[in-house]
């Protein structure tokens, strides 16, 4: 995805926030003269605090004179989705509808028909902010919207520390990457900002349909609406009690983790049964916490080794990032087609070697195998909605072992992760799975039967970094799909 120019026909304090690396200006032009409003388009980055975007959009809005409306459009026909995501999804867009009331911006949530195209028309905005993914899909959506408007419409990069057009290309390995990072992280890795709006949308008679109104009446009609919009809905993927959705949800996880969990991160988090990590992935997926927030609050926690806190933000901010990388530039993210190319030619080589077992996907999906570790991790997912990072490699590489061939393994284990993980279709997923079944940012091994060169892992080898026995009895209880 190449930025595209930016644009020098606009007031003189816009042209200069266009400059910033974060935003990409996807449709240039003069400012509408007669506009009422700047709208953001909050999608990926599902917050108000420390979101660029929303920093951007309220930027735009005090300089033009305008109030800002926030703009959300809930998809329930989203190709794929179950109910487990929306409900997560809706669950945080309540917080986020009593921060906006805090913060003094308007909140618009609709749902199709009604698009935000005519939300611009309704409120005559003089320009259009929203976040970038990725991601296929979203990509999608944002070119086919940029054809059809007629105002400027600027895309911004606000769930990596690190502006990705910084780079403009991936990396092989991590270690390539870290070198670039580290060169740009004094820049961006700063104190989140805390903007305010100069200009309001009035209420009363200027009220806009899916708007959160102050009247309690109708706001409870308008999340009645919203969760009856869900009934269509896949349900087989039910919702989650261990992760509640929403930017409050996600900072008290992560002063949880502040206080109880950072200090013994170093080891605890490649200690499945001990929970070790911090668990934010899901709320960081939804954007309801940023990666800017986590890092400083990390950066800045007292009496935690300077080696522990590099461990924790190297995953964070070097993995996460590359991962976004990854994606954004490789076409084939989603299947094994992204292969590197020793593991194309090594897998290829060993496509028809026995396996030790051989598993459908449905046997996979119910966790029927004969392995009880691979099968604890399988119902923690399809369970709780994530399972620990540790296993999600080991699990990955088994789904390789035993399907019937590398390219199939590598879409099961894609459309096992997204449609069970809270944090699926992301890119950490995708990139996790090209790393454990095709071979990116990795290096060649020894040459094996059915891996290859790419990297094994086995039972007997893990469970003896972490007490397998505990996480089994943890997550064994019962059976899936009863």
């Amino acid at each position: 995805m190449t930025p595209l120019e930016k644009s020098s026909d606009l007031p003189a304090e816009l042209h200069l926030l266009s400059l910033d690396p974060r935003v990409t200006v996807r449709r240039a032009g003069s400012i509408r003269k007669d506009g009422r409003a700047v709208v953001y388009w909050m999608q990926r980055a599902q917050r108000l605090n420390d979101n660029p975007a929303l920093e951007v959009a309220l930027a735009a809005a005090n300089h033009l004179g305008l109030p800002l409306i926030v703009s959300f459009s809930l998809m329930p026909n989203f190709p794929g989705a179950t109910l487990r995501p929306f409900h997560f999804m809706l669950e945080g867009l309540r917080e986020i509808a009593e921060e906006a009331a805090e913060l003094g911006v308007r909140l618009v949530i609709r749902r199709p028909p009604q698009t935000l195209e005519s939300l611009l028309e309704e409120v005559d905005a003089a320009l259009l902010v929203g976040d970038e993914n990725p991601c296929r899909e979203p990509e999608r959506w944002r070119q086919a919207l940029t054809r059809r408007l007629a105002i400027p419409y600027w895309t911004i990069d606000a769930d990596v520390v690190v502006p990705s057009q910084l780079f403009n290309r991936s990396f092989v390995l991590l270690h390539h990457f870290r070198p670039h990072l580290k060169r740009q992280l004094e820049r961006f890795l700063i104190a989140p900002p805390t903007p305010e709006p100069l200009y309001r949308w009035p209420g009363g008679e200027h009220a806009l349909e899916g708007m959160v109104a102050e009247d309690p009446a109708k706001a409870a009609a308008l999340w009645s609406e919203l969760a009856a919009a869900l009934n269509k809905v896949d349900s087989s993927v039910a919702p989650v009690e261990g992760f509640h959705g929403g930017p409050r949800s996600a900072r008290r996880r992560l002063d949880d983790f502040l206080r109880h969990g950072l200090r013994d991160y170093a080891e605890g988090r490649n200690l499945p049964e001990r929970d070790g990590s911090s668990r934010l992935s899901p709320w960081l997926h939804f954007g309801n916490i940023g990666p800017r927030t986590i890092a400083w609050a990390v950066k800045n926690a007292a009496g935690v080794p300077e080696e522990t806190k590099e461990k924790f933000l190297d995953e964070l901010i070097g993995w996460r990032e590359l991962a976004v990388l990854f994606v954004r530039h490789e076409p084939h993210y989603e299947s094994w087609e992204c292969a590197a190319a020793w593991a194309r030619k090594s897998l290829t080589e060993h496509a028809a070697d026995a396996r030790p077992f051989r598993y459908s996907y449905e046997q996979f999906e119910r966790a029927e195998t004969h392995d009880e570790l691979w099968n604890a991790a399988q119902m923690q997912m399809v369970r709780s909605g994530w399972m620990h990072g540790y296993l999600r490699m080991y699990w990955a590489k088994k789904i390789l072992e035993w399907a019937p061939h590398p390219e199939v393994a590598y879409q099961w284990a894609v459309a096992l992760n997204d449609r069970y993980q809270l944090d699926g279709r992301d890119p950490n997923g995708y990139a996790g799975v090209a790393w454990a079944v095709v071979g990116r940012h990795d290096r060649p091994w020894f040459n094996r039967p059915v891996f290859g060169l790419v990297r094994t892992m086995t039972g007997n080898s893990i469970a003896k970094k972490f007490d397998a026995a505990r996480y089994i009895r943890q997550n064994s209880a019962g059976s899936l799909f009863d």
